[in-house]
């Protein structure tokens, strides 16, 4: 019976390196091992300290060129790169990050030298049966439209082609998509019913990253949908005490007579006591499970998803408005401005933001919701 699994954010900084090896991955190898393909999120680029840092909000991050013998230990052979982090270090980060990772039998989908690279679909046969894989990303610094390098950009309209395509020519079409909203365990209204597109369009599964924590999952029309796995292996010690940080799940798919099953693999990763990725204790396990089950329960219900989000950008309101705060509507300072009385408060950074704020489908959510109150 062939299968693929499916983990999360992967970022071999802080306390992880490649001197541990395989002991990164401790009781979890063996999960690693049974899979006929292992996915794996790279969530940022593997290069050396010559390429330059983007221009950007939020933070750059890389890891050393030594960071893909950690994904060979891991048995992972397929890397997604349409994350926000791809291209942190430029052109050069990505080539190179897809460079080390083909010397070393890795494939990559979802990035590459040009919009139809990045677009490109994974194919691969397992035991008889032909899948593909798609990845794309929420707008941000990442993403590419034309002939500049980058991940393959969140496009309602071409994904759904480019999922319709996949789907005459394989029989389980797996879509892969980093989005949603940091620090946040459940979905959007509106990335649910984007996801929920997707499946009409011909997705056999729909697997999510980005929030760094991990989300539910819900059955549409038969297909399952899982909003966020989680990190995967990501150390930051000043979050090593927080468990929506340091907990996740992978997900592996199994084909059965034309069928598709699947089973969740919950996990604790760089916490305080941990360096690497563990399997949950039994009693761990209980308290996922039935956290799982209230997640579900409200992306599963209409208005109760709706009532959370409401919450949820509530407690962002004040950030948010902090990012857009420039004279307040004050008719003295605009006409102070407007006869060039006052300076622009639009720095290249503020502008920076701003287009952040508006063209990131996840930062416009709020900002809208937002503004109307």
């Amino acid at each position: 019976m062939g299968s693929i699994l499916f983990t999360g954010d992967f970022c071999p900084i802080g306390r992880v390196s490649s001197d541990l090896g395989d002991k990164v991955y401790n009781d979890f190898l063996p999960i690693l091992y049974k899979h006929a393909l292992t996915v794996i999120n790279l969530e940022c680029p593997l290069c050396d300290d010559e390429q330059i840092e983007i221009p950007k909000t939020g933070p750059n991050i890389r890891a050393e060129l030594n960071g893909v013998e950690l994904l060979k230990c891991g048995n992972f052979n397929l890397a997604t790169l349409a994350n926000n982090h791809i291209l942190d270090y430029g052109e050069g980060g990505l080539k190179s990050t897809i460079k080390i990772c083909k010397a070393e039998g890795i494939d990559t989908v979802g990035a590459g030298a040009n919009f139809d690279d990045a677009q490109r679909i994974f194919f691969k046969e397992i035991d008889g049966v032909n899948i593909a894989i798609l990845n794309f990303t929420e707008n941000e610094f990442s993403t590419t439209n034309n002939n500049e390098a980058g991940a393959n950009p969140l496009n309602i309209i071409r994904n759904f082609h480019d999922i319709k395509y996949a789907k005459s020519e394989a029989d389980f079409v797996f879509v892969v998509i980093h989005g949603g909203h940091e620090g946040y365990n459940l979905p959007s209204p509106r990335m649910k019913q984007t996801y929920q597109f997707f499946v009409d369009a011909g997705a056999s599964a729909i697997i999510g990253h980005h929030s760094h924590c991990y989300s539910g999952f819900e059955i549409y029309k038969g297909v399952p949908i899982f909003y966020s796995l989680g990190n995967f292996i990501f150390d930051d010690e000043t979050l090593c005490f927080d468990s929506a940080w340091t907990s996740g799940y992978a997900v592996g798919f199994y084909f059965n007579d034309g069928k598709l099953d699947f089973k969740l693999y919950p996990y604790k990763q760089n916490n305080e006591e941990t360096v690497g990725v563990r399997l949950l204790t039994n009693e761990e396990t209980c308290s996922f499970e039935t956290n799982m089950e209230l997640i579900n329960n409200i992306i599963e219900d209409e208005k109760k998803l709706e009532l959370a989000f409401s919450k949820f950008i509530d407690s962002r309101k004040r950030i948010y408005l902090s990012y857009i705060e420039p004279f307040s509507g004050s008719r003295f300072y605009s006409y102070l401005f407007n006869k060039n009385l006052l300076p622009s408060i639009f720095t290249k950074r503020k502008k920076r933001l701003m287009l952040n704020l508006v063209r990131c489908e996840a930062h416009r959510d709020l900002l809208m919701e937002i503004l109307k109150k």
